[in-house]
């Protein structure tokens, strides 16, 4: 089946937000995995850009734009209905689509709260200065989030992880591209 969706441009400042996984009803609607425990970034753009899933059937080949109509959580899972998605068969067609919005569409964080991709590739130093690496990736672990750096070794890539929470984090400094802790490069 082909999808009529809109050609369109990956917008620059385009951040990958989740994955479609599958038709839910009969009526176009369907399931989205985010990629956040949090889906704000979903809900609050009514834009989105799909591109095709690297593996499997492709129903579209480059980057689609597609307009949302509702979206919402349902039972821990997100559903969509979109224009141009009025059946299940149109909406199995997106199944493993990348979904994609401009960071400009995120909702403003609160105080102290930071998104991940906007974390990542920030330097890490300690209260002394010394430097501890760059945020690679974060992990969700359980009660807290994880920052995971990537630094050298004698010539060797290495990882060190710290807990980003208040006691080991002293401050976020996002125009600076700065993280500062309270760890020594031996923990």
């Amino acid at each position: 089946m082909a999808l009529d969706l809109d050609a369109a441009d990956l917008p620059a400042n385009a951040i990958e937000v989740g994955r479609i996984a599958d038709a839910w009803g009969v009526k176009g609607w369907f399931r989205v995995q985010p990629h956040s425990a949090t889906p704000e970034a979903l809900f609050s753009s009514k834009r989105w850009f799909l591109e095709p899933p690297e593996k499997g059937a492709r129903h579209f080949a480059g980057t689609r734009r597609l307009a949302i109509k509702a979206s919402r959580e349902h039972s821990g899972t997100v559903v969509v209905s979109a224009h141009g998605i009025d059946d299940r068969d149109a909406a199995e067609a997106l199944r493993g689509a990348r979904i994609f919005v401009p960071r400009s569409s995120f909702p403003t964080a609160a105080e102290d709260e930071y998104y991940w991709v906007d974390l990542i590739g920030l330097d890490v130093v300690n209260r002394e200065g010394v430097a501890l690496g760059a945020v690679r990736e974060l992990l969700a672990t359980g009660p807290q989030t994880t920052l995971v750096l990537g630094y050298e070794q004698d010539g060797k890539p290495r990882e060190r992880m710290i807990p980003f929470v208040s006691a080991y984090v002293d401050a976020v400094d996002l125009p600076g591209r700065r993280i500062t802790v309270d760890w020594q490069p031996d923990y």
